[in-house]
């Protein structure tokens, strides 16, 4: 579909969300920091695969033809969507071909095997992984589900800011994380649907901040993938946005932030103590932003939930994190 398609609208959203209904958990929302900062968190963490990705991956293999899935879907993904093709497959039935870059977490792998997936390992490069779902689909026929740049999972991952909108009426802001953008593409359609005032800002590292350069820009902008893969944050290592979500996030997006791996280690730790969640790097994001970065959200006053998008993080990382020093 090209970048000048229509956005995906709410209708399609609610669609997806009726799909998803039994798969994808409706997840809580848990209070972090003191009572008077009204910071929520939106727990991803709790879905069944520990990500959010389920809504997305579940709602595109719906959307396929009977025939081509049955065929088969192949995607390539450093973790979490991974995770949520691999369970999608196994609902529907059909199988499944995840390409994971060497660097994934091991627990992301170990629970794509998990599911019955056959696992193809590459190279860091998020182009590399792509490049290869690519001919091992057309080799084989299976039926690509992307990682973020395609509307059925733009939608499916909006059904996370249709939750939001409905659950606080008051909303003043939506804190959501930037990889490829699908997560942050669908939140912000949503939000921006039934709460128009409330402000929707991404969160980036700054090991890995294209999406903020791109908006900045006005044009795609792909970093290197030796560059992206800095971050301790893995699931937002993608070297760029795609042109239907650099549409998206053009037209929806109100600011971008970006945090340092210090404050995203801190912010694990953080979640763990203030509101007993389970958080792997990509997903504190928004906590650092919500306790490090309040100043430059520019929210006015009303609740502010920060979307922690997962929770699949290694044991001996985590212990790590759980140590780590808190910024003044």
């Amino acid at each position: 579909m090209s970048a000048s398609a229509p956005l995906v609208g709410i209708d399609a959203i609610r669609a997806a969300a009726a799909i998803l209904d039994g798969v994808a958990a409706r997840t809580p929302l848990v209070g972090f920091g003191r009572p008077e900062d009204r910071v929520l968190l939106k727990a991803e963490s709790l879905q069944p695969i520990g990500a959010f990705k389920i809504r997305g991956a579940y709602n595109a293999l719906a959307g396929l033809d009977p025939d081509d899935r049955a065929g088969g879907v192949i995607t390539y993904s450093s973790g979490n969507h991974a995770q949520g093709v691999a369970r999608a497959a196994l609902l529907f039935g059909v199988p499944a071909v995840i390409v994971m870059p060497s660097d994934s977490p091991a627990v992301k792998r170990a629970r794509v095997a998990a599911d019955g997936a056959e696992i193809v390992v590459v190279g860091t490069a998020s182009e590399e992984r792509r490049v290869v779902a690519e001919r091992i689909a057309a080799e084989r026929g299976l039926a690509i589900i992307p990682p973020y740049d395609d509307d059925r999972v733009i939608a499916g991952q909006g059904t996370c800011g249709l939750e939001i909108a409905e659950a606080v009426p008051d909303l003043a802001a939506v804190l959501v994380p930037i990889g490829g953008g699908g997560l942050a593409s669908g939140v912000a359609a949503a939000v921006k649907a039934l709460q128009p005032r409330a402000r929707v800002v991404g969160v980036e590292p700054e090991l890995a901040a294209d999406a903020r350069e791109s908006l900045a820009l006005g044009r795609v902008v792909a970093w290197p993938a030796e560059l992206v893969s800095r971050t301790i944050a893995d699931g937002t290592r993608t070297q760029s946005l795609g042109p239907r979500t650099f549409a998206h996030l053009s037209a929806l997006m109100d600011d971008v932030v970006t945090v340092t791996e210090e404050e995203i280690a801190a912010a694990v730790r953080l979640a763990a103590e203030e509101s007993r969640l389970v958080v792997e790097p990509s997903g504190a994001l928004t906590v650092a932003a919500a306790r490090f970065h309040r100043r430059a959200l520019g929210a006015a006053d009303g609740p502010i939930v920060a979307v922690v998008s997962g929770g699949n993080v290694d044991p001996d990382a985590y212990l790590r994190y759980l140590a780590a020093p808190i910024p003044a």
